[in-house]
């Protein structure tokens, strides 16, 4: 009998722990932190919650993920990310800061602006436009993405 009780109460628990969530990966996520790096400034990033950002957080999980980035059309730094990541490519129009995934295996990060399909990653929040223009619109550069 005293086991009976004993299993009812572990049981329980377990039950318990399911319901809140305790425990489990889907907490591990919510607590990582992504960092992004401009060469060696780390910016704040606004990320978005969508299963590319998640994936890039998986990725980055492993350790830090460094992209040697070109400047391209002048107005955008783009590097190739070496996977593919999952992607809801919607047509928009990319300011500076702005972070978005192309084609599904390219991260771009905007200094100026244009108008195409791609997946929303992020926007930088603590850079004017013109702080942007003066880091990535000056040569290629590296961008690393951590996370905490």
């Amino acid at each position: 009998m005293k086991f009976g009780r004993f299993y009812t109460v572990v049981l329980a628990f377990l039950l318990l722990l399911s319901f809140c969530g305790c425990g489990t990966e889907d907490n591990k996520k919510e607590d990582r932190v992504m960092k992004l790096k401009l060469g060696e400034q780390s910016v704040q990033v606004k990320w978005e919650d969508n299963a590319s950002t998640e994936a890039l957080a998986g990725l980055c999980a492993k350790g830090p993920l460094t992209i040697s980035m070109s400047m391209y059309g002048g107005f955008e730094q783009v590097g190739y990310i070496g996977t593919s990541l999952p992607r809801d490519d919607r047509q928009t129009t990319a300011s500076a800061g702005d972070i978005v995934l192309y084609s599904g295996n390219q991260i771009v990060i905007f200094y100026g602006s244009n108008s195409w399909a791609y997946t929303r990653l992020g926007k930088i929040t603590d850079l004017s436009e013109k702080e942007l223009s003066d880091i990535l619109g000056n040569g290629d550069i590296k961008i690393t993405v951590t996370t905490e």
